[in-house]
């Protein structure tokens, strides 16, 4: 290489040679992984800089890293079937996806781990409690909040064929989230009560019911877009289920760690405002919180 270099324009000689010494480890690694990673132009109609430049091009790209993770596609309302879904489905969605996914998030790093413990069965009950009922008005629950009113709202805005579907999943969903709080209610960390032995196993019977009824929801989605796989499901239970979902724990943690300091921070009445702030992005402005197309794309 430094022949080939040096026979070059004189002029060219001292850049040239600059840019092999930055190349010279990389282009090791390219020659190390066989001939075949180059392909040489027909008759030798390629350039002593075109040569240099596709080696650099090959050293710094794959080779380097083998098997590298490519980010997912960022989608609009462009992509897969969503110019031909009606509008109101299409805005529905683009606006819902974030929020939806993040729920998922919460329901396999955060609820999973709850339905576990005996001692976070208070936690699962705060769930479905409505804040701050008076004759009838009240804040709605976290569940009806972040799961149940999403899945409402895009399943009336999508056509028929799909609306039934996702109506089903939704009904499913709240059947599970009421047996769930069923097998987990009077129970409480530090309370003295005697805890049934089932309590532990009807949970996490629903909490599965929950998951299906969720992957349920999501497939019809993707199935609706066009955007296979966009909205994650989450798999079963077992020791390769962080890594099968793909979605990052400790991004989601950092996330949730943020979010409760800026409601903490705007009291309490923020808080219950939280979840429109959220989708409208305000959040993420005023709170350094991650944007959630950053977060959704992982």
């Amino acid at each position: 290489l430094y022949c080939l270099l040096r026979s070059t324009d004189p002029t060219h000689f001292s850049s040239l040679l600059r840019k092999m010494r930055v190349l010279s480890p990389l282009l090791s690694l390219a020659f190390a992984a066989g001939a075949g990673a180059f392909t040489p132009s027909p008759a030798g109609s390629q350039s002593r800089r075109d040569w240099i430049e596709s080696a650099a091009r090959v050293a710094g790209g794959s080779l380097l890293v083998p098997g590298a993770a490519t980010a997912r596609e960022v989608t609009d309302a462009t992509s897969g079937e969503l110019p031909d879904l009606p509008p109101a489905a299409t805005k529905t969605y683009l606006q819902y996806r974030f929020p939806l996914q993040v729920a998922a998030d919460f329901y396999i790093f955060d609820l999973q781990s709850f339905v576990a413990d005996t001692d976070e069965y208070g936690a699962i009950s705060e769930l479905v409690a409505v804040k701050g009922a008076r004759g009838g008005q009240g804040q709605p629950s976290r569940i009806e909040r972040d799961f149940v009113n999403p899945m409402r709202l895009v399943g009336l805005s999508m056509p028929e064929e799909y609306a039934d579907r996702i109506r089903e999943s939704q009904f499913d969903f709240e059947r599970a989230v009421s047996k769930l709080n069923k097998a987990t209610a009077g129970i409480k960390r530090d309370l003295s009560v005697e805890i049934d032995p089932s309590a532990v196993s009807n949970a996490k019977a629903a909490w599965e019911e929950g998951r299906v009824a969720i992957n349920s929801f999501f497939l019809t989605l993707n199935e609706a877009t066009g955007l296979k796989d966009e909205m994650k499901v989450i798999p079963p239970p077992g020791p390769n289920q962080l890594k099968e979902y793909g979605r990052s724990i400790r991004r989601y943690n950092e996330l949730t760690k943020k979010t409760k300091l800026c409601q903490n921070r705007g009291g309490p009445q923020l808080a219950n405002t939280w979840g429109q702030l959220m989708i409208s992005g305000y959040m993420q402005d005023s709170c350094g919180i991650e944007p959630l197309e950053g977060y959704f794309f992982q």
